[in-house]
């Protein structure tokens, strides 16, 4: 018998019809003789709607009573779920995640989770009963309802195969599992069978929407076995998914590259002709992280004339916020020529644990985008990826002219 958790996103439960399909699956691993605790999210599209509904009612919500208006949307899906399994002969319970005790810090609209009482949850277990949790929520210190976060219900679910040490924790979304890039983009993407989970924070980090950045942070710290699921299989005729695990679990050599990953939510910032003198990075960066802005790649040219210049990359919903802050506070305080932008921008990154090992990436990867007439704008490298910057109009051409430079688009081996 084996303990598992599976975690089913909003697409997965977006209609009864769905959920009463949702249950049939959960009800097979359950007459398997497993034990077994399911995680879901709101409904798709509720999240959204009532965000939006709060915005109706106040421009700016505010962040406590936000969290209570959307926490409601995966309340809505456990008692659905519940009943769906019950109306197929199995126990089942539905918990909030106050109910569930999963005790978050007090930072509403993206909380991070501290501890979870499983005791309840193992009560129902040993009760031969079905556990069925909300993601995306908890509770802080004094009670009020928190939520994680955008993609918070995957963290929910691995933080729950964590505290309950759970033999596997199962992601269910709309596709059968991770692939070497988007299928919408290269037709000949193909799913892996097994990434580490390096890679697939990499990937996350870098645009791919599969899983929620977090979920795999803690899948990686706590060692949690994680496959990636699609809930729209035919009953009985699912695939394997993909599994995400450790390096050193596996048997066999690494491929080079995993995967092409891109985001096209970028834009750039440059800052022109400032003095080259300690502290002039720190007085750029320091006034854009104190907006709250995160910034990505950085690069500095340092000029002939005592001066230099300083671009970084944003995220593209920042970006207007970004250049008026450097136009308005900062231009003037650090003695700055000019400021400019460019919001149409793109990041495209090979990711693979095999570049620890194989020198000559970064070459292969800019040849191939030369050949295509891609002028690369910024590079980035970390030990297992090499991202670049290129205009947005380049972006498909770009994925797919990296995904065959590498191989991607063959048979593995």
């Amino acid at each position: 018998m084996a303990l598992i958790v599976q975690k089913y996103g909003g697409t997965s439960v977006a209609n009864p019809e769905r959920i009463m399909n949702v249950a049939q699956r959960v009800a097979k691993w359950k007459r398997a003789g497993n034990q077994v605790v399911v995680v879901v999210s709101a409904m798709s599209g509720e999240t959204n709607r009532l965000i939006a509904l709060a915005k109706a009612i106040q421009a700016s919500p505010d962040p406590r009573e936000l969290d209570v208006t959307v926490s409601t949307g995966e309340q809505v899906t456990i008692g659905l779920l519940a009943m769906a399994l019950k109306e197929i002969g199995i126990k089942a319970r539905s918990y909030t995640g106050g109910q569930v005790r999963i005790l978050t810090d007090d930072a509403y609209t993206k909380a991070r989770i501290l501890s979870i009482d499983d005791q309840a949850m193992r009560a129902d277990l040993d009760n031969d009963t079905v556990v069925i949790v909300a993601g995306f929520q908890g509770v802080d210190a004094a009670g009020n309802i928190t939520t994680l976060g955008r993609g918070g219900s995957d963290t929910t679910g691995v933080a729950l195969a964590a505290a309950l040490k759970a033999d596997e924790c199962q992601i269910y979304t709309d596709v059968d599992g991770v692939y070497t890039t988007d299928p919408r983009i290269v037709p000949e993407a193909r799913r892996l069978n097994t990434i580490t989970f390096e890679e697939m924070l990499e990937m996350a980090s870098l645009g791919s929407k599969v899983l929620q950045i977090r979920s795999v942070e803690f899948a990686g710290k706590y060692k949690v076995k994680l496959r990636v699921l699609s809930s729209l299989e035919e009953l009985g005729k699912e695939g394997p998914g993909t599994l995400i695990t450790l390096e050193e679990d596996k048997d066999m050599e690494q491929p080079i590259i995993s995967g092409i990953a891109f985001s096209r939510d970028e834009a750039k910032l440059t800052v022109l002709g400032v003095p080259d003198r300690p502290g002039i990075a720190y007085q750029i960066l320091g006034a854009v992280a104190d907006a709250n802005i995160d910034v990505d790649m950085i690069i500095q040219n340092i000029g002939h004339d005592g001066s230099t210049d300083i671009s970084f990359t944003v995220n593209r919903g920042d970006y207007a916020k970004a250049l008026a802050l450097l136009q308005d506070k900062v231009k003037a305080q650090i003695g700055a020529r000019d400021i400019i932008g460019d919001n149409k921008i793109c990041k495209v990154s090979a990711v693979g644990v095999g570049m620890r090992s194989h020198p000559g990436i970064a070459s292969q990867m800019f040849r191939a985008l030369s050949e295509d007439g891609i002028n690369i704008k910024m590079i980035s490298t970390s030990e297992i990826k090499i991202s670049v910057v290129v205009d947005e109009k380049y972006l498909e051409l770009a994925v797919r002219s990296l995904h065959k430079a590498f191989g991607l688009d063959q048979a593995a081996a």
